[in-house]
């Protein structure tokens, strides 16, 4: 539908609704607005081509899973509407009080044009009541029938609610843009309410009374609005203009002791919000205005906190498909103008409603923030802290695979610049360099393939090394236009290069900052396994310098005085013979990740991964132009393999194609060299073809099941497999589920651990029939998780621990310690990028005494309950 029809309909001199037209930018938008005409609805709109798709919800949304509410299908209505709330005069259309019940961002799970055009719209809401997985589902029309219906329909997953739970629509009636009532908002005049005089400012609700005293003592007290006029320290005085921000030094473990609080550090751009009459900017690290970069929908949502005037401290991040800030991710939507997907996480509040904070200690910064921005979903979220120990925190961001975390002295004042009062511990190795020279792609000479990088010391740029990944299609081609813009003839870097630093460069005026991560300093001063991110051109090129840690500074300030003590030792890593062709090859596009990257990927992994994938026989998915292009599963020998990969001839098989094998880290490289992106071993080696040595149950999520579902299944499937004897262990797939897998001694066959595994899914599906399947007819998989036990007979495969997969995101299946199973760490969570930094803070491996585990497989299955 166009706006036509909207406007058709209304008197725009007589409602005070928004006229609004199609909006040009492409964003992602959700809101429900509470109507309250002739009678009682819910109008439920996603942004859609520079509208708001929209739906008039009967009975309101239902949080209970598969609960279906009638949603008629009405006009677009524009995206100013997103907005509206007020008293629609009686006698126009849709007479009657509207208010903001929900809103937020939603985010498809298909082509949206595909869903809407076909009549299934499946979607995730983030909103500050509604979130997770929902359906809209075009109905039959009867014949004769004018109206569009169609259903909403709540997915099964973690926020969904049994039927006995309360209701959203009675527990949660508030407006969650001003905080009032349907009866509060009734006649008054758009913008004031006779209660509360102007309406500037979101009030919180009061929770409703409890029962159960216990239960209402537990009740989380909402925040007060906050009064910077009764706060001591606080100091009357204009808006300022902007605040040099505090910088956080670099330390390698955080600092304990009662003074100081956490934060999660976040990888985006550090941006000051600064408002002031309605009026909103952004600004960078360095003071620049970069309002217009992001769009309106982040400005939107900051004129509507309640405040007159503030200067807010924070940082801009968009998640990438783990749920993690992924500073690559961000600037693809900038180069790329999508505006859609930009969260701010503000931490700290130094201006408000004409008051300096400044000189109020943190903790009460942070709690005055927390009467501005309340919530820590939506687009604005306040960045909460923790007071635990800053060492189990860190290794809890790690294991995570976050950036790392920063502390803070609770009781200090706001001190602009960078010093000992804000320290980060870092995850990664990450920092910026300037680029000062560039090498073509060997697959593009239109595109980035490298870029040379340095660090200025002593006034002078010192050259650090190469980065050859990390840069997407799009990326790489704009970068190459950049850098050929201001190409100069000889090199900066203060000392000359040697003939294979020089090799192919194009020189660069040093003027642009890459951000880079990188797994660590070898020990001539370069980088190891570095990886592009983006460019920052919120800092100036001059300022950039090698960063380190407290404890890796001390006693030397450069590399030239003293190598040993700035540069940590490299860690010990495989080398290969094999020789890649074309490294800068992209195979993950939107990631930017390639040949070269997915080899430093494996160096990494390789400790942890070999028990797995080393003398099997082996399926490979191979993807020669990346995951975009052709995609084929082989296990055969193909013309021109290369040495390393080993020939097996399978002993039922004589004279036919030889299988795939490998023997150590060279054969690794000649798979990664084949385009080889998904590695899937059998259950048993080449030197006992017929006798696994592993169990393997595949748990598959169907539609509509949750996260927190699929990891009970998997602690039940261990349940039952402990009983009978077996040490079960977990892993992610990498796609959609989880997969349990025990470790055998090698005493049955192919037939009898097929036969086992099949009455095992059998039984669970027998147990629990509304939960479980074991048949992989998908008609009878919706809402319900197939236990596939089909990887345990001679042939099959499952994807290897440590292996990639093709798909989005550049996810691979990582063991797991069964306490780590959470919420947090969904399927695909842990990603090319994220995995090393992982394995790297980790303890212990948690599959470490995997083959020491092994028994041979029971005899007779002895079910859950029985007597012993």
């Amino acid at each position: 539908m166009a706006l036509e029809t909207y406007h058709r309909k209304r008197d725009f001199q007589k409602t005070p609704e928004p006229k609004g037209r199609t909006a040009k930018a492409q964003g992602n938008s959700f809101v429900v607005q509470k109507h309250d005409a002739r009678r009682l609805h819910y109008d439920f709109r996603l942004e859609m081509d520079g509208v708001l798709k929209s739906w008039a919800v009967t009975r309101g949304p239902s949080l209970v899973p598969g609960e279906k509410r009638l949603a008629v299908h009405v006009e677009d209505h524009p995206l100013e509407y997103g907005g509206f709330e007020g008293t629609i005069p009686k006698g126009e259309y849709g007479g009657g009080t509207v208010i903001v019940w929900d809103r937020g961002t939603w985010e498809p799970l298909e082509d949206p044009h595909k869903g809407y055009n076909k009549g299934h719209l499946e979607f995730e809401l983030h909103g500050e009541k509604l979130n997770g997985l929902w359906h809209l589902v075009r109905m039959q029309g009867k014949p004769g029938e004018r109206a569009d219906n169609w259903l909403l329909i709540k997915g099964e997953d973690e926020y969904a609610r049994p039927e006995d739970a309360p209701d959203i629509l009675e527990e949660r009636p508030e407006s969650v843009k001003t905080g009032r009532e349907i009866a509060d908002v009734a006649g008054e005049e758009p913008g004031w309410s006779s209660k509360t005089g102007k309406i500037t400012r979101k009030t919180a609700r009061k929770p409703k009374a409890k029962t159960d005293p216990a239960e209402a003592e537990a009740e989380p007290k909402s925040p007060a609005p906050a009064d910077p006029s009764k706060e001591e320290g606080a100091v009357k005085a204009r808006l300022p203009t902007f605040v040099e921000p505090a910088l956080a030094s670099l330390t390698q473990n955080p600092p304990a002791g009662a003074r100081w609080l956490h934060e999660i550090k976040f990888d985006g751009y550090r941006l000051q919000a600064r408002i002031e009459a309605g009026k909103v900017k952004l600004l960078t690290r360095g003071g620049l205005d970069w309002s217009a970069k992001f769009g309106k929908t982040i400005l939107s949502a900051f004129q509507e906190l309640p405040v007159g005037s503030a200067l807010i401290d924070g940082e801009l991040i968009v998640e990438g498909q783990s749920g993690i800030s992924d500073f690559s991710a961000l600037q693809a939507d900038l180069s790329e103008g999508r505006t859609n997907r930009f969260v701010y996480h503000a931490f700290d509040l130094l201006h408000l409603d004409g008051y300096n904070l400044t000189a109020l200690p943190l903790v009460r910064r942070k709690e005055l923030l927390h009467t501005v921005i309340a919530t820590e979903t939506g687009l604005l979220r306040y960045s909460a802290h923790f007071e635990e120990d800053g060492a189990l925190l860190l290794a809890q961001a790690c294991r995570l695979g976050l950036e790392g975390i920063v502390s803070k002295i609770a009781g200090d004042r706001y001190r602009s610049g960078r010093g000992k009062s804000w320290q980060k511990a870092k995850c990664t190795h990450a920092q910026e360099f300037v680029i000062a020279g560039w090498v073509p792609s060997t697959t593009s000479r239109k595109a980035v393939g490298s870029l040379a990088l340095g660090v200025y010391e002593a006034g002078e740029l010192q050259h650090v090394g190469r980065v050859g990944t990390g840069f997407s299609h799009t990326v790489a081609a704009e970068l190459a236009r950049r850098l050929e813009r201001i190409r100069i003839e000889s090199s900066p870097f203060a000392a000359r290069l040697t003939s294979d630093e020089a090799r192919g460069l194009r020189f660069v005026r040093p003027e642009l900052v890459a951000e880079v991560e990188f797994r660590a300093w070898t020990a001539d001063g370069h980088l190891r396994h570095a990886s592009f991110r983006g460019l920052r051109e919120d800092k100036p090129a001059s300022e950039i310098v090698r960063e380190q840690s407290k404890a890796a500074d001390t006693g030397a300030k450069g590399r030239s005085r003293n190598k040993e003590k700035t540069m940590p030792k490299p860690a010990s890593r495989p080398a290969s013979k094999v020789q890649l062709t074309h490294p800068d090859r992209i195979y993950w596009p939107k990631e930017g990740v390639t040949k070269g990257g997915l080899a430093d990927y494996y160096a990494e992994v390789w400790p942890f991964m070999e028990p797995y994938v080393v003398d099997r026989p082996l399926a490979l998915l191979r993807c020669p132009d990346g995951i975009d292009g052709q995609q084929f599963f082989q296990k055969h020998a193909w013309k021109g393999i290369n040495a390393a990969i080993q020939l097996v001839e399978d002993p039922k098989e004589p004279g036919e194609a030889p299988y795939i094998a490998i023997k150590d880290f060279d054969g690794l490289i000649g798979l990664v060299q084949a385009a080889s992106l998904e590695i899937h071993p059998w259950g048993s080696t080449v030197s006992d073809w017929e006798k696994p040595d592993t169990l393997i149950m595949d748990l598959d999520p169907g539609p509509d099941v949750g996260w927190a579902t699929v990891i009970a299944a998997a602690e039940e499937t261990r349940d039952r497999l402990q009983d009978m004897g077996l040490r079960a262990y977990v892993k992610t797939s990498g796609g959609k589920g989880l997969h349990v897998v025990a470790p055998l001694k090698r005493s049955a066959e192919w037939p009898q651990l097929k036969t086992f595994t099949k009455e095992l899914a059998d039984q669970m599906a027998a147990d629990s029939p509304g939960k479980y399947v074991s048949t992989i007819a998908k008609a009878k998989r919706h809402g319900k998780i197939l236990i596939d036990y089909l990887r345990n007979q001679r042939g099959q495969t499952a994807v290897a621990p440590y292996s990639t997969r093709a798909r989005p995101g550049a996810p691979v299946s990582m063991p797991l310690g069964w306490e780590e199973l959470d919420p947090a760490i969904g399927p695909a969570h842990f990603t090319v990028s994220n995995a090393p930094t992982r394995l790297a803070k980790l303890a212990s491996d948690p599959w470490a005494d995997f083959r020491s585990d092994a028994v041979p497989l029971p005899v007779k299955r002895q079910r859950r309950g029985d007597a012993a």
